[in-house]
């Protein structure tokens, strides 16, 4: 059963001075388990963050950023770990936008359903938030994914999530009582015990007004390495009353080898939305072009990518970074990092692919396009995930290390060409699967959402403001005094 929190009016700021409260000296002090503030010894390169930064906008001001903590042990009081999926809107319609966050509370693949699922109720100010356990324990069994839609028609946005272990979840707003009351929910019957659910989303399809569920199901938390074993590609069909869980229907796409994702967006620029999908085992992504008339219809097509990449399809963005009018995919490649394929004339040609860039030997996992330095041109924020332990650092990391990174490319005038990499943070853990665009502080230029796992105790969700200044300052200001500590460039 889920414990419902109460609302907890927090400012993120006070939250980490109380929590820190016995951490001596001015962020030189060494924390627990060999964990260290950001300095460094003085002896070698400095740490990522504290280079000054190279990075500028378009009106010759500096780029640098500074951490800004929602929610995570120490603020909002739950033992938060595993941070993957969030979401924005306003839940509560009182003009302040809200965020969905789920984690999945756990450092190893142990198969014990547990989880969280975490409203942060936002204000007028960006650094105070309302926190609320929306749920945790089983029902939220390593929680991965979250989307929100009004689905029942009310006019509050209502959120799904997908678990790893092993369900999709439907929480049905109750308006301006979200805060103090329990949100009802269901576990939709088509979805119970049937495998892993890794991402999810939510799409008019038809174009009723009404949205329908789209999820991939890999099949488990953890597939066993070589295993040719197919799992369904689906959406799902949501009755008038979505708290009947034996009312939705599954219909299955495709049927691949460990499928990682299925994302909806107007591919093909007719007007509906087709769902794009990837399959990790089978390195490979797809399509399924909308061809609804009176019923929901979809046709599946292959993308071929030229010269040849390793993808899986686990994070895309869609733009039209060419400038042809036809839209491009942004996708990690294994081998390559991050880059883009050029949508072709034709659907039956190759994709062509164009590098973005890397973060080696750190691994690049999550990212964003946004138009950081106010030129006109997407940028690409991104984020790299570290390698174990997640609860612990390592006390003399090798240079191979994978390491908890952020860093952003910038966009050349022409997108074919080299991208420049502006290094922001560089950490010896970090997990950073998503990353949300907003102005957050009202100033005019991009801040970011993200959420951090690998990092226990320092899971949870953050948001990066950009600074902007005359001269260049340190390329990352963290929140907290004690953190994992801080690296060179490899």
């Amino acid at each position: 059963m889920t414990t419902l929190d109460r609302p907890r009016r927090t400012r993120g700021s006070l939250g980490i001075v109380v929590a820190l409260a016995l951490v001596v000296g001015a962020g030189r002090a060494a924390g627990p388990a060999g964990e260290a503030a950001t300095a460094q010894s003085g002896e070698g390169p400095p740490a990522v963050a504290d280079t000054p930064t190279r990075a500028k906008a378009a009106d010759g001001s500096y780029v640098s950023w500074r951490e800004h903590i929602i929610d995570d042990l120490a603020v909002g009081g739950v033992a938060l770990a595993g941070s993957d999926g969030l979401a924005m809107a306003d839940l509560d319609r009182d003009g302040h936008p809200d965020i969905v966050s789920v984690h999945e509370s756990d450092t190893t693949y142990d198969g014990v359903p547990d989880g969280h699922v975490r409203i942060a109720y936002g204000s007028d100010d960006p650094d105070t938030w309302d926190l609320y356990t929306l749920a945790e324990g089983e029902e939220a069994g390593a929680a991965e994914d979250v989307a929100i839609a009004d689905m029942n028609g009310d006019g509050y946005p209502d959120v799904v999530v997908a678990c790893e272990l092993s369900h999709l979840i439907y929480f049905e707003n109750p308006g301006g009582r979200g805060r103090a009351e329990r949100w009802k929910r269901v576990i939709p019957a088509a979805t119970l015990d049937r495998g892993s659910y890794i991402r999810v989303f939510l799409a008019d399809f038809d174009d009723d007004g009404r949205p329908e569920v789209v999820a991939a199901n890999k099949g488990g938390q953890n597939p066993p390495r070589g295993t040719t074993e197919k799992h369904p590609v689906s959406w799902f069909a949501i009755p008038d009353d979505p708290l009947d869980g034996d009312a939705w229907v599954e219909h299955e796409l495709a049927r691949v080898i460990v499928p990682i994702n299925s994302q909806p967006f107007d591919l093909d620029g007719d007007g509906d939305l087709d769902v794009i999908g990837g399959s990790r085992m089978e390195q490979r992504i797809f399509w399924f072009e909308n061809v609804t008339t009176d019923e929901i219809a979809f046709v599946e097509h292959r993308i071929d990518i030229e010269p040849e990449a390793v993808v899986t399809g686990f994070n895309m963005e869609f733009v039209d970074l060419s400038g042809d009018g036809r839209i491009d995919i942004a996708i990690r490649d294994e081998r390559n990092g991050l880059s883009w394929l050029e949508q072709p004339a034709d659907f039956a040609d190759a994709w062509r692919q164009h590098t973005i860039g890397g973060l080696a030997p750190d691994r690049l996992v999550g990212f964003v396009l946004a138009d950081i330095d106010d030129d006109g041109r997407l940028d690409a924020f991104s984020g790299a995930y570290s390698q174990a332990p997640r609860d612990v650092d390592a006390v003399e990391p090798s240079p191979t290390h994978r390491a908890g990174r952020l860093a952003w490319f910038e966009q050349p005038a022409d997108p074919a060409g080299t991208w420049i990499r502006h290094d922001v943070s560089r950490r010896i853990r970090g997990m950073f699967d998503k990353f949300l665009v907003r102005d957050m502080d009202g100033d005019g230029d991009v801040d970011l959402i993200g959420t951090r796992g690998n990092s226990i105790p320092y899971d949870g969700v953050f948001w990066l403001e950009q600074v902007r200044s005359a001269e260049p300052l340190p390329a990352f200001d963290q929140a907290r005094e004690q953190e994992s500590r801080q690296l060179p460039l490899p």
